[in-house]
């Protein structure tokens, strides 16, 4: 079975959208793979830097509100899923972007935003990592010898297509 999980990587601020997320100059690209090195290239945050160690690293994204506005394309979830980002923690998701990550098997992850402040407190942990246990619904923020669990909800049919690996892998072993 798929882990989910992985080193956090923080980005605070609302409304982080697809062009951020993979620029469209990059839509061209033939394969899932050449878009690998392009992740949140163009994301502007204080501090933040695409190359660094910590953003190649990450297999979870924390951030706040409406993430992956803008643009309706698979491009954005595919850029997180070659990068080895399984999941992305938010208060919340554009409709679109939301359905692609539980398409491509990815979590989408929705949490209140007192929540989000909980884990924006761990951001500072070098070493701060999630793992989301998706068929348990709970998720365990560590980091900075602090340890804490949070529940979520996630339907019965998004959770399915996430433990199935993805909308295809689903679609296979039911029709």
């Amino acid at each position: 079975m798929k882990t989910f999980g992985g080193p956090a990587l923080f980005l605070d601020r609302s409304d982080i959208n697809t062009d951020e997320i993979i620029p469209a100059k990059y839509l061209t690209e033939i394969t899932k793979e050449d878009l690998k090195p392009y992740l949140l290239e163009d994301l502007k945050l204080p501090g933040f830097d695409p190359k660094a160690e910590k953003t190649r690293s990450a297999g979870v994204v924390v951030t706040r509100a409406n993430f992956g506005c803008g643009s309706s394309r698979e491009h954005a979830p595919w850029v997180f899923e070659v990068n080895g980002i399984t999941a992305v923690i938010a208060e919340s998701f554009a409709r679109i972007f939301r359905q692609n990550m539980f398409n491509c098997g990815m979590a989408a992850i929705e949490l209140p935003a007192g929540q989000i402040d909980r884990l924006f407190s761990f951001a500072d942990a070098a070493d701060a990592s999630i793992a989301l246990d998706v068929e348990g619904q709970i998720l365990t923020i560590k980091g900075g010898g602090r340890q804490e669990s949070v529940s979520f909800e996630i339907s019965p049919f998004d959770k399915a297509l996430v433990l199935a690996g993805g909308w295809v892998d689903y679609a296979d072993t039911k029709y």
